[in-house]
């Protein structure tokens, strides 16, 4: 007898999973299938506290529980961080929930139970690691890896499936609120970090969710939702890209459409990408979810919908398989809808099955599916001692490998923007005022989807959860018996002055000023930086930049630190500063890692992700990556050129590059290298450290193309390498270069590698050309898609 033999189906752990979901697919009933589509969010504040305009009526209290969950249920909605719970409550909430789904529903079902993950697992006294942008800033896939790793292991820990990360939304105009949550402005660095992400994250068994897929950040005027009006090209080389590489090299589980619509039609209702591009073109095979509340914008923002049926059918129709966060046009609206015959029940069945073939490869089909996570289970002895064994677990979410890693990712991202006269490392012995609102706060070191900054202001009475040293306090520590004189001067956005004069005076008696401003990250209003916190310009917020201005007029050397979510606009005043230091909400460690940088203890990797802009106003303002007439030139009075430019940073070391060699041949000897237009190139150099301290230098590889069928970016990045080095120490590095990363979108719509000559730069920014050389593809015009190489791949050696 087949020892399951006495199993349903379903349950078959030794049969595929689309087999398993099938079989139960053709039992359920349309209400059971239904079920499967839509989550359910328990305790969400209806009130309209720690949600989103226009979501404050939406989140009203579900109908009763056991009506609700007796066909089934897709999903859970943020159990743990909806509101702060002791891990080891939660972790006991979440089970007993899951017992009461699975039993009510006549195939023993639970559901996926989901929890965002940007900074980390977004609960109470979880980690918050340093935010999006500083993981680019970083330019270190594999801590980017190891640190989502660690998240997932968390959230795995305590019985979360599915995370709301990462967002691959390429930067284009640092106004909108959202652009601390972006990797950066540079496809091909969004990209390559975040499929680390999704590749660390679904290690431990937790699905990655890519979002907004696609075009939100290219909303016009970097306003939250606003119109999208990208071109063709703009959508196909500069947006979707990372996207695909995430899907194809990542294999990401999941994917959350847009709010915005794209040249008028909602992401969230386009078949033409959730269904023609995503399934059929690239082959994603994951589940597609909604953003919060996404398909009743259909209705009531987007005006495509005129009732909630509507709305379900066309997000249906255009492959959104899951309503989130909570019941609604999926639930009745729908079912009355395929009643009716106005929604086929075929797409019912195509979402569902969908659904299901996730649920079994997370286990939660099979027979042995037990509500209490494994570690758990095992620690309390759960199986033994009934429903309550796990309230007694003791689960640490910030254990200190965790901890250690979010101090080494916060490290390696700070940039140092300018030093002109070595002000830094600050020497010793020397009286120091640290003044700005940000000096001696932890506002400094979170991000808007920290779970501190995004569900803790509505609950003012309980505590952040974790440890998290301010900078004014890693200065103590790292200058040891220095004279620190602190004075706050000004509010982060508040426009009151009457503190700058006793911040000035401090700088006066000082010998050196080390001015601590920036962002606040909340939502909607409730901060500078963050989810629908746009800007009309990029001046610093409040009277930060009054501050500023007052400071350097003493005449005192003043260090900048500029600790926020967005770059700021610093002309006119970082020409004046003896030093300028960037750091991106470095996390919960963000305070200790930036005090390194400043006291020289860590010397700074970090190289910038997005430019610096020069001015404040004329957004967006990058001329990188973009065609040459994006650039500064004699045909406009506006000069758009980056203060600093992207891929930008400074070291306390220095390094020499040579013996560029491109195929083996020293570059510049005889006629440009040719290969194939699907062929390869070779290209390195060696890289030396010259100075007197160890370093870390960031080879950056960049590809032009100065003929083709459309105006093309001026350069854009195709490899990086982090390359660390002793004093005197030397290595090699080499990057082989498919003529794949040379496709563009032509005039006609069709991806293409075409012959002629490109060229291959060496940069330690986008800006700062190391070495150029001319090369040459030959041969036939090539079409290319999703399956064509999309990265170069670098080698460092001795």
């Amino acid at each position: 007898m087949s020892p399951h033999s006495n199993l349903a189906p379903w349950q078959d752990a030794a049969r595929p999973a689309d087999e398993r979901a099938g079989e139960v697919l053709r039992l359920m009933t349309l209400e059971e299938k239904v079920a499967q589509l839509y989550g359910v969010w328990v305790g969400a504040d209806g009130s309209g506290e720690g949600v989103a305009p226009h979501q404050h009526d939406l989140a009203e209290v579900p109908p009763e529980w056991h009506q609700v969950i007796a066909d089934g249920l897709g999903q859970l909605t943020r159990p743990f961080g909806t509101a702060p719970v002791a891990p080891a409550m939660g972790v006991q909430a979440l089970a007993n929930s899951q017992k009461e789904i699975a039993a009510a529903n006549r195939f023993n079902i639970p559901a996926i139970a989901h929890e965002e993950c940007l900074s980390g697992f977004a609960a109470w006294q979880a980690t918050v690691y340093p935010t999006p942008l500083a993981w680019g800033a970083s330019f270190d896939t594999d801590l980017v890896e190891r640190m989502a790793a660690q998240i997932g292991a968390s959230m795995r820990r305590v019985g979360i499936h599915q995370g709301l990360a990462p967002v691959l939304d390429v930067s284009r105009d640092p106004r909108w609120g959202r652009t601390e949550e972006t990797i950066g402005e540079d496809p091909y660095l969004v990209g390559t970090v975040a499929t680390a992400y999704v590749r660390g994250l679904q290690s431990t068994g937790v699905v990655a969710t890519l979002k907004h897929f696609a075009g939100y950040s290219a909303s016009r005027a970097g306003r939250n939702l606003a119109p999208v009006s990208a071109g063709t090209r703009e959508f196909a080389d500069l947006l979707l890209p990372p996207f695909e590489m995430a899907v194809a090299l990542g294999g990401a589980g999941s994917v959350m459409p847009s709010y915005t619509a794209n040249d008028g039609v909602p992401a969230t209702a386009d078949p033409g990408l959730l269904t023609y591009l995503l399934r059929e073109e690239w082959g994603f095979s994951g589940t597609v979810v909604s953003d919060y509340f996404a398909v009743t914008f259909l209705q009531t923002l987007h005006g495509i919908a005129g009732s909630g049926a509507e709305a379900a059918a066309a997000a249906l129709e255009a492959g959104v398989d899951i309503e989130l966060p909570t019941l609604r046009n999926y639930g009745a609206p729908l079912l009355e809808a395929v009643r009716d015959g106005r929604v086929s029940e075929d797409l019912v069945d195509r979402a569902a099955l969908r659904v299901l073939i996730q649920k079994c490869e997370l286990g939660l089909l099979d027979p042995d599916w037990t509500p209490f996570p494994a570690e758990s289970a095992e620690s309390a002895g759960a199986e033994g001692r009934g429903g309550d064994a796990a309230a007694d677990v003791d689960i640490d979410l910030d254990p200190a490998e965790h901890r250690a890693l979010a101090r080494r990712l916060a490290e390696e991202s700070v940039v140092l923007l300018a030093n002109p006269s070595g002000a830094l490392p600050l020497a010793g012995g020397r009286r120091t005022a640290v003044v700005g609102p940000l000096a001696d706060s932890t506002e400094a070191m979170l991000g808007c989807y920290s779970f501190p900054a995004h569900v803790g202001p509505s609950h003012p009475d309980v505590g952040i959860g974790i440890e998290v040293p301010t900078l004014l306090e890693g200065l103590r520590a790292e200058l040891g018996g220095a004279v620190l004189d602190h004075r706050r001067g000004c509010g982060v956005d508040d426009p009151e002055t009457s503190g700058i004069a006793e911040a000035v005076a401090a700088a006066e008696a000082a010998d050196v000023c080390v001015a601590v401003v920036g962002d606040r990250a909340g939502l909607f209003g409730r901060g500078t930086s963050g989810e629908g916190c746009d800007v009309a310009d990029l001046r610093l917020p409040g009277v930060q930049h009054e501050l500023v201005e007052a400071l350097l007029e003493t005449g005192t050397p003043l260090v900048l630190v500029v600790m926020s979510g967005r770059p700021y606009a610093l002309g006119g005043l970082a020409e004046r500063a003896a030093a300028v230091v960037q750091a991106f909400f470095p996390g919960e460690e963000g305070g200790p890692a930036v005090a390194g940088v400043l006291s020289g203890r860590v010397n700074p990797s970090g190289r910038l992700p997005l430019a610096v802009p020069r001015d404040g106003g004329g957004q967006p303002a990058s001329s990188y990556p973009a065609p040459p007439l994006a650039r500064r030139s004699e045909v406009s009075t506006v000069d758009p050129s980056a203060l600093h430019p992207f891929g930008h940073g400074l070291s306390y070391t220095s390094f020499a590059w040579t013996d560029f060699r491109v195929h083996g041949r020293p570059a510049g000897s005889g006629d440009p290298v040719a290969t194939t237009t699907d062929g390869s190139f070779t290209l390195g150099c060696t890289v030396r450290n010259t100075g007197a301290r160890a370093g870390t230098e960031v080879v950056q590889l960049y590809l032009g193309d100065p003929v083709a069928r459309v105006s093309r970016p001026v350069c854009s990045l195709i490899g990086y390498v982090r390359v660390e080095l002793e004093p005197g120490q030397e290595r090699r590095v080499e990057f082989a270069v498919p003529a794949d990363l040379a496709a563009y979108t032509a005039p006609d719509g069709r991806r293409i590698v075409e012959a002629g000559d490109l060229d291959l730069s060496l940069r330690a920014s986008c800006e700062e050309v190391r070495h150029t050389s001319r090369v040459r593809l030959e041969g036939p015009t090539r079409e290319v898609d999703h399956t064509r190489h999309l990265v170069s791949e670098a080698a460092v050696a001795d």
